[in-house]
């Protein structure tokens, strides 16, 4: 397994490993609690890691060509 995939285990322990310990109402970011703006930042995180992911496969390197 190619050490970039562990890169999508990222998000998982973010979201779920960290929910435990960012789960409060106060404070509030953006007029949120700062539990669903923690939800909504690894929710983009993750996108940009998968995005990471697509660009460094090789195999999706064969279809560009």
């Amino acid at each position: 397994m190619k050490l970039y995939y562990l890169l999508a285990l990222l998000p998982f322990i973010a979201i779920l490993g960290g929910a435990t310990f960012v789960n409060k109402v106060e404070p509030y970011v953006l007029g949120i609690p700062f539990f669903l703006f923690w939800i909504i930042l690894w929710a983009i995180i993750c996108s940009i890691i998968m995005f990471i992911i697509y660009r460094l496969d090789p195999i999706n390197k064969e279809n560009e060509e």
